[in-house]
């Protein structure tokens, strides 16, 4: 399905990518296996030229996904208290987000979670609810290479304290009227809609896309 807020090239770059990573995972021999690298390599190639990028650098990322290719998958918590919706700064880009960041391979999706408030955040949390399970290309995201899936967690504060990290450099609560500058790609006005909806109705079902 194509996604307007997206450009033509991407889709497709996106879609040459992806098959070419699942062709050469199922490659039955050499050949076949370099002429899905080199779908690959066209792939960056329209990536670069449309976005002013580097072939090379583009094809090295795109290059590193290996097997099936599958979305990525970002987590989020969101921890509401009295005093609002717990935010960090993130260091890349001096915006808002609510703690998280891509998943790891072997951990449990609600460990996960806990685990990157921990980090970014310096507060300890119990994992509630899933709020919801979105399309994070189709929500603000910005120009990337892969798809993604941001899942959303509620969260209750259990023990901790603030405390930045390598990524953040700050950490605070605020009211929903009354939000710093937000990362779009990381959390948006629709999930703080959903979030803000579950808090009024805690027998709302999970969202997704």
């Amino acid at each position: 399905m194509s996604d307007s807020s997206l450009p033509r090239w991407l889709e497709w770059a996106r879609e040459i990518q992806a098959l070419a990573q699942t062709g050469e995972a199922f490659a039955q021999s050499g050949y076949d296996a370099q002429r899905w690298r080199r779908l690959t390599a066209i792939a960056a190639e329209i990536v670069a030229e449309h976005a002013g990028l580097d072939a090379g650098a583009v094809s090295e990322v795109l290059v590193a996904a290996h097997g099936y290719a599958t979305p990525k998958v970002d987590v989020r918590g969101a921890v509401v208290t009295e005093a609002g919706i717990l935010l960090v700064q993130e260091r890349s880009d001096s915006l808002w987000t609510m703690p998280g960041g891509w998943a790891d391979v072997g951990d449990p999706p609600a460990a996960m979670v806990a685990r990157e408030v921990r980090e970014e955040s310096g507060y300890e949390v119990a994992v509630r609810k899933v709020i919801g399970v979105f399309d994070a290309n189709r929500s603000g995201r910005p120009l990337d290479l892969f798809h993604a899936y941001k899942i959303v967690f509620l969260c209750d504060i259990v023990g901790g304290a603030p405390r930045p990290s390598d990524e953040t450099s700050d950490v605070g609560f605020f009211p929903f009227d009354a939000l710093p500058p937000l990362s779009p790609a990381r959390t948006n006005e629709r999930h703080l809609a959903e979030i803000r909806a579950h808090l009024a109705d805690p027998q709302r079902p999970a969202a997704f896309d």
